[in-house]
Protein backbone atom coordinates (compact mmCIF):
# COMPACT_ATOMS: atom_id res chain seq x y z
CA UNK A 1 0.00 0.00 0.00
CA UNK A 2 1.39 3.41 -0.96
CA UNK A 3 1.08 6.39 1.34
CA UNK A 4 1.02 10.08 0.53
CA UNK A 5 4.37 11.82 1.05
CA UNK A 6 3.47 15.34 -0.01
CA UNK A 7 6.93 15.76 -1.54
CA UNK A 8 5.49 17.23 -4.73
CA UNK A 9 4.56 20.36 -2.74
CA UNK A 10 8.03 20.85 -1.23
CA UNK A 11 11.05 22.51 -2.82
CA UNK A 12 13.85 20.11 -3.69
CA UNK A 13 16.78 20.08 -1.30
CA UNK A 14 15.06 21.86 1.61
CA UNK A 15 15.08 18.92 4.01
CA UNK A 16 16.02 18.54 6.80
CA UNK A 17 14.11 21.63 7.91
CA UNK A 18 15.35 24.47 10.13
CA UNK A 19 13.01 24.08 13.11
CA UNK A 20 14.26 23.02 16.52
CA UNK A 21 14.16 19.42 17.67
CA UNK A 22 10.72 18.81 19.14
CA UNK A 23 9.06 21.76 17.40
CA UNK A 24 5.63 20.94 15.99
CA UNK A 25 5.91 23.15 12.90
CA UNK A 26 7.65 20.44 10.89
CA UNK A 27 5.06 17.87 11.98
CA UNK A 28 2.28 20.24 10.91
CA UNK A 29 3.92 20.90 7.54
CA UNK A 30 4.23 17.16 6.89
CA UNK A 31 0.56 16.60 7.75
CA UNK A 32 -0.46 19.55 5.57
CA UNK A 33 1.35 18.49 2.39
CA UNK A 34 0.15 14.90 2.79
CA UNK A 35 -3.37 16.28 3.09
CA UNK A 36 -2.85 18.31 -0.10
CA UNK A 37 -1.81 15.15 -1.92
CA UNK A 38 -4.68 13.03 -0.61
CA UNK A 39 -7.19 15.72 -1.56
CA UNK A 40 -5.64 16.15 -5.01
CA UNK A 41 -4.81 19.84 -4.64
CA UNK A 42 -3.15 21.43 -7.65
CA UNK A 43 -0.20 23.63 -6.74
CA UNK A 44 -1.38 26.44 -9.01
CA UNK A 45 -4.79 26.54 -7.30
CA UNK A 46 -3.41 26.57 -3.75
CA UNK A 47 -2.21 29.63 -1.83
CA UNK A 48 -0.41 29.37 1.52
CA UNK A 49 -0.29 32.62 3.47
CA UNK A 50 2.10 33.08 6.41
CA UNK A 51 3.00 35.85 8.81
CA UNK A 52 6.08 36.39 10.95
CA UNK A 53 7.67 34.00 13.43
CA UNK A 54 8.76 30.37 13.46
CA UNK A 55 5.57 29.21 11.74
CA UNK A 56 5.98 31.99 9.19
CA UNK A 57 9.04 30.23 7.74
CA UNK A 58 6.89 27.46 6.25
CA UNK A 59 6.37 29.27 2.95
CA UNK A 60 10.12 28.90 2.29
CA UNK A 61 9.60 25.16 1.84
CA UNK A 62 6.58 25.14 -0.48
CA UNK A 63 6.12 25.22 -4.25
CA UNK A 64 2.45 26.16 -4.06
CA UNK A 65 1.58 29.82 -4.43
CA UNK A 66 2.75 31.47 -1.21
CA UNK A 67 2.57 34.89 0.37
CA UNK A 68 4.80 35.90 3.30
CA UNK A 69 3.07 38.79 5.07
CA UNK A 70 3.49 41.05 8.10
CA UNK A 71 3.10 40.15 11.76
CA UNK A 72 -0.51 39.57 12.75
CA UNK A 73 -1.88 40.38 9.30
CA UNK A 74 -1.82 37.00 7.54
CA UNK A 75 -5.59 36.59 7.79
CA UNK A 76 -6.19 40.05 6.37
CA UNK A 77 -4.13 39.24 3.26
CA UNK A 78 -5.77 35.80 2.96
CA UNK A 79 -9.23 37.39 3.17
CA UNK A 80 -8.40 39.63 0.23
CA UNK A 81 -7.10 36.70 -1.82
CA UNK A 82 -10.21 34.59 -1.21
CA UNK A 83 -12.61 37.46 -1.80
CA UNK A 84 -10.91 38.23 -5.12
CA UNK A 85 -10.73 34.62 -6.34
CA UNK A 86 -13.08 32.26 -4.46
CA UNK A 87 -11.89 29.28 -6.53
CA UNK A 88 -8.50 29.20 -4.83
CA UNK A 89 -7.67 26.94 -1.88
CA UNK A 90 -6.39 29.42 0.70
CA UNK A 91 -4.52 28.15 3.77
CA UNK A 92 -3.16 30.43 6.49
CA UNK A 93 -0.31 29.18 8.69
CA UNK A 94 0.23 31.13 11.91
CA UNK A 95 1.63 30.97 15.41
CA UNK A 96 -0.24 32.09 18.49
CA UNK A 97 1.34 35.54 18.14
CA UNK A 98 0.27 36.02 14.52
CA UNK A 99 -3.21 34.59 15.02
CA UNK A 100 -4.62 35.98 18.27
CA UNK A 101 -2.01 38.07 20.13
CA UNK A 102 -0.92 40.50 17.43
CA UNK A 103 -3.63 39.46 14.97
CA UNK A 104 -6.62 38.95 17.26
CA UNK A 105 -8.79 41.53 15.52
CA UNK A 106 -8.30 39.91 12.10
CA UNK A 107 -8.96 36.47 13.60
CA UNK A 108 -12.30 37.56 15.07
CA UNK A 109 -13.51 39.11 11.84
CA UNK A 110 -12.36 36.27 9.58
CA UNK A 111 -14.40 33.91 11.78
CA UNK A 112 -17.35 36.32 12.00
CA UNK A 113 -17.46 36.68 8.21
CA UNK A 114 -17.04 32.91 7.89
CA UNK A 115 -14.41 33.36 5.18
CA UNK A 116 -13.75 30.14 3.28
CA UNK A 117 -10.22 29.83 4.64
CA UNK A 118 -8.32 27.19 6.58
CA UNK A 119 -6.33 28.61 9.48
CA UNK A 120 -3.73 26.28 10.99
CA UNK A 121 -2.24 27.63 14.20
CA UNK A 122 0.83 26.37 16.03
CA UNK A 123 0.17 27.37 19.63
CA UNK A 124 3.62 27.16 21.24
CA UNK A 125 2.63 29.30 24.25
CA UNK A 126 5.18 32.06 23.67
CA UNK A 127 6.90 34.25 21.08
CA UNK A 128 9.50 31.67 20.12
CA UNK A 129 11.47 33.38 17.37
CA UNK A 130 12.18 36.54 19.37
CA UNK A 131 13.41 34.86 22.54
CA UNK A 132 10.48 33.36 24.41
CA UNK A 133 8.39 36.29 25.64
CA UNK A 134 4.89 35.50 26.92
CA UNK A 135 2.00 35.74 24.44
CA UNK A 136 -1.78 35.81 24.68
CA UNK A 137 -1.88 32.00 24.96
CA UNK A 138 0.82 31.57 27.62
CA UNK A 139 -0.75 29.68 30.55
CA UNK A 140 -1.24 31.61 33.76
CA UNK A 141 1.76 31.30 36.09
CA UNK A 142 3.97 29.88 33.30
CA UNK A 143 7.61 30.96 33.25
CA UNK A 144 8.89 32.83 30.19
CA UNK A 145 11.66 35.31 29.45
CA UNK A 146 9.28 38.16 30.30
CA UNK A 147 7.44 36.43 33.16
CA UNK A 148 10.31 34.91 35.13
CA UNK A 149 8.22 34.69 38.32
CA UNK A 150 5.03 33.57 36.59
CA UNK A 151 2.54 35.00 34.12
CA UNK A 152 -0.12 37.29 35.65
CA UNK A 153 -2.35 37.18 32.56
CA UNK A 154 -4.99 34.58 31.83
CA UNK A 155 -4.56 32.22 28.89
CA UNK A 156 -6.60 32.81 25.74
CA UNK A 157 -8.34 29.70 24.36
CA UNK A 158 -7.97 29.88 20.58
CA UNK A 159 -10.42 27.07 19.80
CA UNK A 160 -13.12 28.48 22.08
CA UNK A 161 -12.64 31.93 20.56
CA UNK A 162 -12.98 30.49 17.04
CA UNK A 163 -16.21 28.73 17.98
CA UNK A 164 -17.76 31.79 19.61
CA UNK A 165 -16.74 34.05 16.72
CA UNK A 166 -18.51 31.82 14.18
CA UNK A 167 -16.05 29.35 12.64
CA UNK A 168 -17.70 26.46 10.81
CA UNK A 169 -15.01 23.97 11.82
CA UNK A 170 -12.67 23.87 14.80
CA UNK A 171 -10.27 21.11 15.84
CA UNK A 172 -7.32 20.78 18.19
CA UNK A 173 -4.33 18.52 17.66
CA UNK A 174 -0.76 17.99 18.83
CA UNK A 175 2.54 16.71 17.36
CA UNK A 176 2.01 13.54 19.40
CA UNK A 177 -1.43 12.80 17.88
CA UNK A 178 0.01 13.06 14.38
CA UNK A 179 -2.37 10.78 12.45
CA UNK A 180 -5.40 12.40 14.05
CA UNK A 181 -3.88 15.76 13.18
CA UNK A 182 -3.73 14.91 9.48
CA UNK A 183 -7.37 13.81 9.60
CA UNK A 184 -8.40 17.11 11.17
CA UNK A 185 -6.40 19.12 8.64
CA UNK A 186 -8.05 17.23 5.77
CA UNK A 187 -11.48 17.86 7.28
CA UNK A 188 -10.68 21.55 7.73
CA UNK A 189 -9.46 21.89 4.13
CA UNK A 190 -12.62 20.18 2.86
CA UNK A 191 -15.00 22.29 4.95
CA UNK A 192 -16.77 25.29 3.41
CA UNK A 193 -16.38 28.35 5.59
CA UNK A 194 -13.84 29.40 8.20
CA UNK A 195 -11.94 26.39 9.56
CA UNK A 196 -9.42 26.39 12.40
CA UNK A 197 -6.97 23.69 13.45
CA UNK A 198 -5.15 24.67 16.62
CA UNK A 199 -2.04 22.63 17.41
CA UNK A 200 -0.78 22.56 20.99
CA UNK A 201 3.00 22.44 20.58
CA UNK A 202 4.97 24.01 23.45
CA UNK A 203 8.15 25.68 22.20
CA UNK A 204 10.92 23.22 23.18
CA UNK A 205 13.68 25.82 23.05
CA UNK A 206 12.21 28.55 25.26
CA UNK A 207 8.91 27.59 26.88
CA UNK A 208 9.85 23.98 27.52
CA UNK A 209 13.11 24.60 29.35
CA UNK A 210 11.35 26.98 31.77
CA UNK A 211 8.33 24.77 32.40
CA UNK A 212 9.60 21.26 33.23
CA UNK A 213 9.89 20.15 29.59
CA UNK A 214 13.59 20.59 28.87
CA UNK A 215 13.61 17.64 26.47
CA UNK A 216 11.30 17.13 23.50
CA UNK A 217 10.39 13.72 24.87
CA UNK A 218 9.05 15.34 28.05
CA UNK A 219 6.88 17.65 25.95
CA UNK A 220 5.52 14.74 23.92
CA UNK A 221 4.82 12.81 27.13
CA UNK A 222 2.86 15.79 28.48
CA UNK A 223 0.84 16.01 25.26
CA UNK A 224 0.13 12.28 25.42
CA UNK A 225 -1.03 12.36 29.02
CA UNK A 226 -2.93 15.66 28.94
CA UNK A 227 -4.56 15.50 25.51
CA UNK A 228 -7.76 13.47 25.73
CA UNK A 229 -10.06 12.48 22.84
CA UNK A 230 -12.88 15.01 22.80
CA UNK A 231 -15.52 12.44 23.75
CA UNK A 232 -13.55 11.35 26.81
CA UNK A 233 -12.81 14.94 27.80
CA UNK A 234 -16.48 15.93 27.54
CA UNK A 235 -17.51 12.94 29.66
CA UNK A 236 -15.51 14.25 32.62
CA UNK A 237 -17.06 16.44 35.27
CA UNK A 238 -15.86 20.03 34.90
CA UNK A 239 -14.01 19.78 38.17
CA UNK A 240 -12.03 16.80 36.79
CA UNK A 241 -10.94 18.53 33.57
CA UNK A 242 -8.19 20.60 35.15
CA UNK A 243 -4.82 19.68 33.65
CA UNK A 244 -6.37 18.12 30.54
CA UNK A 245 -7.47 19.41 27.14
CA UNK A 246 -9.63 18.02 24.34
CA UNK A 247 -8.04 16.69 21.15
CA UNK A 248 -10.00 16.17 17.94
CA UNK A 249 -12.96 17.80 16.20
CA UNK A 250 -14.58 20.37 18.47
CA UNK A 251 -16.98 22.18 16.11
CA UNK A 252 -18.57 21.11 12.82
CA UNK A 253 -21.50 23.15 11.61
CA UNK A 254 -23.08 24.29 8.36
CA UNK A 255 -23.38 28.03 7.85
CA UNK A 256 -23.04 29.82 4.49
CA UNK A 257 -19.57 31.23 3.92
CA UNK A 258 -18.85 34.86 3.03
CA UNK A 259 -18.45 34.38 -0.72
CA UNK A 260 -21.76 32.47 -0.97
CA UNK A 261 -23.62 35.20 0.91
CA UNK A 262 -21.88 37.95 -1.08
CA UNK A 263 -22.88 36.34 -4.37
CA UNK A 264 -26.51 36.09 -3.20
CA UNK A 265 -26.54 39.79 -2.34
CA UNK A 266 -24.82 40.71 -5.61
CA UNK A 267 -27.48 38.87 -7.61
CA UNK A 268 -30.25 40.42 -5.57
CA UNK A 269 -28.82 43.84 -6.25
CA UNK A 270 -28.85 43.09 -9.99
CA UNK A 271 -32.43 41.82 -9.81
CA UNK A 272 -31.39 38.30 -10.74
CA UNK A 273 -32.75 35.07 -9.31
CA UNK A 274 -30.84 33.78 -6.29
Amino acid sequence: MSHATGLQYLKKGVLPHMWCSGCGVGVMLGALVRSFEELGYERKDTVVVTGIGCTGKTDDYLVTNALHTTHGRALAYATGIKAFNPKLHVVVLMGDGDSVTIGGNHFLHAARRNMDLTAIIINNFNFGMTGGQFSGTTPADAITQTSIYGNAERQLDISALAELAGANYVARGTPYHVWELKTNIKEALSKKGFSVVEIYSPCPTHFGKNNKMKEATAMLQWLKESGLPVEKYNSLEKSARKGFFAVGKLVDREEPDFNTRYEEIRRRAMNLKV
